[in-house]
């Protein structure tokens, strides 16, 4: 089943998630590297990383939202497809806690409540992207109806001309 969403022939949901996947990890590595140093800068880094990666996060996910309403029904892809978005909402919730605590704070300290709402987010962003590859490389969702291991590039379109799977 092909993405309903694509630009240049590629979906554009898993071209978007690697950078607020990767912001908000990031972001969590600055934590850790504050909660071992100190250092000022890190929880600096951490909050603008953290808030760009949610910006990020909510843009793919409207990408995502428009290839799960693609899934048939009543199928277990459109199932673990919830469960995924779902918990991707729950992640960038926990994200967006965890920095508006750092906004009320004085230079972006994180409080403990903040600490625990990243670690926990990066956590079940590790379980959310592990479904995600199960749609992918189980089920088959966001892969090309002429995906094949000699498919001609998705730049080139031949007019007229209905290529065959794995051609």
């Amino acid at each position: 089943m092909e993405s309903r969403a694509k630009a240049m022939g590629h979906g554009i949901h898993p071209i978007l998630i690697v950078f607020p996947l990767g912001l908000l990890a990031t972001a969590v590595i600055f934590d850790i590297l504050y909660l071992f140093t100190y250092r000022t800068g890190f929880q600096i880094s951490s909050a603008y990383t953290m808030g760009i990666g949610i910006i990020g996060g909510l843009l793919a996910g409207v990408f995502g939202f428009i290839d799960w309403m693609g899934i048939p029904a009543r199928t277990r892809a459109k199932r673990i497809g919830a469960v995924h978005g779902l918990g991707n909402v729950v992640v960038l919730a926990l994200f967006a806690a965890s920095w508006f605590q750092r906004l009320a704070a004085t230079n972006w300290d994180p409080s403990t409540g903040a600490l625990i709402c990243s670690f926990v987010g990066i956590v079940l962003a590790g379980v959310t992207g592990w479904l995600g590859g199960e749609l992918v490389e189980r089920l088959g969702i966001g892969v090309s109806d002429e995906a094949g291991v000699n498919a001609p590039s998705s730049l080139r379109r031949s007019a007229g001309r209905p290529r065959t799977r794995g051609a």
